[in-house]
């Protein structure tokens, strides 16, 4: 095969050009930080690198989720506290209201802060949380108490995050049936100091505090323990919380770290590769300018 001059201009003019496209990428790369700048330079690299956006957005969504779970199960657990301090306020009152040396006037000073309370305790059992009832159940939207009632709108059903691929945290605390009960026992103790009635007597307000009350077990004791469950049951749940957060928190380092390690450059590695690549380049010049050099008069001599 008769190789001429063309041929070998052509060849030289292509590899030349060849390695300028090398340089100008490993020159990118060094630039950008990464090894794909374009899906063409690696597609498997490439969709690997999507599937890790993915699993990051959904790390960062969950993340604002976990945020939310812990609003609400803080507010829930500052709610019960302040239950638990008003019951124990009640029970002193009770305590105090029992004995008998205690007037008429006495009682009814008294059944006016346990009326008081009641009204506390109502407003901390329609506690929101953006602008949603954290103890109505899924019925976020209606206050626990109307005036007063116990709204019959409302529901024991459970409240779920999602935390993680498949995993959800039930967040609320379905407080309807734990205030009805501690509103009722609040409405037994303020009749039980009103001047006139039947139990407006030592023994009887004193059996409101535990034990049986008017043929139920509704009393002071009963429901100050719900409470305590209640607490204990939020504790447990922010327990939990604070595990799936470190889960989070782990999964997040090995995805950006995979991720790292299928896109990050290697400075020191693309630098020698580049170093390389410039002295391939500049012997190439070198040879390729006696080519080009070669004339027919040169061949004539």
């Amino acid at each position: 095969m008769r190789v001429t001059q063309s041929m070998l201009s052509s060849n030289m003019l292509r590899n030349l050009n060849n390695s300028y496209s090398k340089m100008g990428k490993l020159q990118e790369q060094l630039t950008s930080g990464s090894k794909i700048n374009r899906p063409s330079d690696d597609p498997v690299a490439a969709i690997k690198g999507m599937g890790f956006r993915t699993d990051l957005n959904k790390v960062e969504q969950f993340t604002r989720n976990m945020n939310e779970v812990y609003t609400w199960l803080d507010s829930t657990d500052d709610a019960l506290t302040q239950v638990g301090e008003a019951l124990n306020r009640v029970k002193e009152l009770v305590v105090q209201a029992a004995n008998d040396t205690n007037t008429a006037e006495d009682r009814e000073k008294i059944k006016t802060e346990i009326d008081q309370i009641r009204e506390q305790l109502q407003d901390l059992g329609n506690t929101k949380v953006a602008d949603k009832y954290i103890f109505s159940g899924t019925k976020t939207h209606s206050p626990l108490f109307n005036e007063g009632v116990l709204n019959t709108d409302v529901n024991e059903n459970n409240v779920n995050m999602e935390v993680f691929d498949g995993i959800q945290l039930n967040v609320n605390t379905p407080g309807s049936e734990m205030f009805k009960q501690i509103d009722e026992v609040m409405a037994k103790i303020s009749t039980a100091l009103t001047p006139g009635e039947e139990t407006n007597n030592g023994s009887d307000i004193g059996d409101l505090l535990g034990g049986i009350a008017d043929g139920t077990d509704d009393t002071l004791s009963e429901v100050q323990n719900l409470v305590l469950e209640m607490r204990a049951e939020v504790g447990a749940k922010q327990n939990r919380a604070d595990m799936m957060a470190d889960r989070l928190s782990t999964h997040e380092i090995n995805v950006t770290k995979q991720m790292s390690n299928n896109e990050d450059v290697d400075y020191a590695e693309t630098i020698t590769q580049m170093v390389t690549t410039e002295s391939i380049h500049q012997a190439a010049l070198s040879v390729g300018a006696r080519i080009i050099q070669q004339t027919l008069v040169d061949f004539i001599r």
